[in-house]
């Protein structure tokens, strides 16, 4: 499939999948065009880059579905000025969307093999502003702190406190919070003081488990190593396990 072709699926993914679902920012329709989506997936997925679907990447882990990429993109409210840490690199398909809305990216992966493999594919693409550490995300990267946004791409029992401190003054944390390691609401937190946070509730989404040491223990009761080789639609006895996805609570709005 060439290049070209490829460009015009991204478009027709941001016309139809993202912007028609209320993400508006044309800074962030922007990035999502650029971004080849078909170059974080494996090669024998590349076809289905810009399908309404999270893809696997291994290690019983996914890159997101794109309109998800755009949601937490949006409710982060990025500035070209801004530092930004991810925790949870996976792929490094947001981290190269973020590359192209703020001045640089921190992104953290607790995986070894996904860290490796994202550190050199974002270099290869020419992704130089963002920096990739191989580490407990749940602690954040504190040598660069603060950060004027954090994105978290996991669902935690809380917002881990070492996050909270690496947030800078008007900085904004967007994360999956809740009860369940797989049921969460997806939560902006702004620090609008030395000591004071504003939380605000976007919508109920369902994340993979945030492990680690301010998250869950360990996620050995949801891993399904196996079954990762291909999209849910061409495997119906395939659990669904991705970032993120649509719940039947309705559509996410930041």
């Amino acid at each position: 499939m060439s290049h070209d072709l490829y460009a015009e699926r991204r478009a027709t993914m941001v016309a139809t999948q993202i912007a028609a679902r209320g993400v508006t920012d044309p800074a962030i329709l922007a990035a999502i065009r650029t971004v080849p989506r078909e170059a974080f997936v494996r090669p024998e997925l590349a076809e289905f880059a810009y399908d309404d679907i999270p893809l696997p990447i291994g290690e019983g882990q996914t890159i997101s579905q794109p309109y998800i990429v755009a949601v937490m993109t949006a409710a982060l409210r990025p500035s070209p000025e801004d530092r930004v840490l991810e925790i949870g690199t996976g792929s490094g398909y947001a981290a190269a969307v973020l590359h192209c809305l703020v001045k640089q990216v921190y992104t953290v992966e607790r995986l070894e093999i996904l860290y490796r493999l994202a550190r050199r594919r974002l270099r290869r693409l020419g992704y130089h502003n963002v920096s990739v550490h191989h580490g407990n995300g749940t602690l954040g990267w504190p040598e660069h702190a603060p950060y004027d946004g954090i994105v978290v791409t996991a669902g935690g029992p809380t917002i881990p406190t070492a996050l909270q401190e690496q947030l800078a003054l008007g900085g904004r944390l967007v994360m999956p919070v809740g009860a369940q390691p797989t049921q969460q609401m997806l939560v902006r937190l702004t620090r609008v003081g030395t000591t004071e946070f504003q939380q605000e509730d976007l919508d109920y989404v369902c994340f993979v488990p945030l492990i680690g040491a301010q998250g869950w223990a360990d996620d050995t009761a949801v891993r399904q190593p196996g079954k990762d080789t291909l999209p849910r639609r061409l495997r119906p006895d395939t659990q669904e396990r991705h970032h993120a996805h649509r719940t039947p609570h309705g559509q996410t709005t930041p």
